[in-house]
């Protein structure tokens, strides 16, 4: 009965529009917690507070939620038509990574989710339900490989022999005893590929990442003036960075993203830097507004937009940065002065 209702679930999930779907316990991961111990003590989260906080829900799914008996975790494709490495060579122009060019993915996927949860309900009437994606401390890649979807790739990003590594994941916890999954092994063999063309040297190891220098992290999470040393290694890089995904070999047998909300919107391909700069906070907001980006703010976006127009070697750009030299956050005005100064200093 069990088997016979997962596989059921299994078909209304890929009918709903997700691509792969596995399940697995909520104690099923016991190498996770480990992991993020070793990655917290060594402060490679950076800023990012929150990866200490509630350690033990993280480590432990099961203690999020006790009566859980079951995981169901679900990908969903946003496969780019394009690769994502040619825009870094239009250097007047910005790079944003490929899963925010488009619509947001948790309003997307969520509601997604809570679609094939309904329908778990009405197939068991009394039992409960609590969907994540990304918002939680739930740690969803651990448990992707744990229910069979991919592995942890020498990125530390998810990827699968039928999916590459260009998914978002979804999990939904439940009363439910569900039949679980075989776990998915590690298949990057001898592959260096992702490590080797990460232009800040993120990767201290396989399968490893410091945060701090992650170009990801640095436009994203990270709120200060990025350290010199690095802000050359960025390029035009304005929101995240795709290189280690998009290098990826497996990724030939990436699935075609199904959600036309997912794909990119003409304005966020490669939007030019003279345009981004010029952003008010007003102007920013209704820019991004159903974007992932609208969640940095202004002022950090265009930060890393001057360090995109002071890595462009195009000097006519020192003529938009220049006014943002006395932006009224010190962050911004010391990005736009670096910029200049790499553009008319030569």
């Amino acid at each position: 009965m069990k088997e016979e209702l997962k596989e059921r679930l299994r078909d209304f999930a890929l009918e709903a529009g997700f691509v792969k779907m596995g399940v697995c316990r909520p104690d099923a991961m016991p190498e996770a917690p480990e992991r993020l111990k070793a990655f917290l003590e060594k402060g490679r989260h950076g800023e990012m507070g929150w990866m200490g906080e509630r350690t033990q829900w993280r480590s432990d799914p099961s203690a999020l939620w006790p009566e859980a008996r079951s995981v169901v975790m679900l990908a969903e494709s946003y496969s780019p038509d394009v690769d994502p490495l040619d825009i870094l060579q239009e250097r007047e122009r910005g790079a944003i990574s490929v899963y925010a060019q488009g619509r947001d993915y948790h309003d997307v996927v969520k509601k997604r989710l809570k679609r094939v949860g309904r329908w778990l309900l009405e197939q068991a009437p009394g039992e409960q339900i609590k969907v994540f994606v990304d918002t939680a401390p739930v740690m969803e890649k651990p448990l992707a490989q744990a229910a069979g979807l991919g592995w942890q790739g020498k990125h530390t990003n998810l990827l699968g022999r039928d999916l590459g590594n260009w998914v978002f994941l979804g999990a939904i916890f439940t009363t439910i005893d569900l039949e679980p999954d075989p776990p998915e092994g590690e298949h990057c063999g001898s592959c260096r590929a992702c490590l080797d063309i990460c232009p800040t040297d993120a990767f201290p190891a396989p399968f490893q990442l410091d945060a701090r220098r992650c170009i990801s992290y640095l436009t994203i999470e990270y709120g200060g003036p990025v350290p010199h040393e690095l802000r050359g290694k960025m390029g035009n890089r304005i929101y995240g960075c795709d290189d280690c995904l998009a290098i990826c070999p497996w990724n030939k047998f990436a699935v075609a993203a199904r959600d036309q909300r997912l794909t990119a919107r003409d304005d966020l391909r490669a939007p030019a830097l003279a345009e981004l700069v010029q952003l008010d906070d007003a102007g920013f907001r209704a820019r991004f507004s159903g974007s992932p980006i609208k969640r940095i703010g202004r002022n950090r976006f265009v930060r890393n937009v001057l360090y995109a127009i002071g890595n462009s070697g195009q000097p006519a750009l020192a003529i938009a940065a220049r006014p943002l030299c006395g932006d009224d956050d010190p962050v911004v005005a010391d990005a736009a002065r670096w910029a200049v100064d790499m553009l008319t200093s030569a």
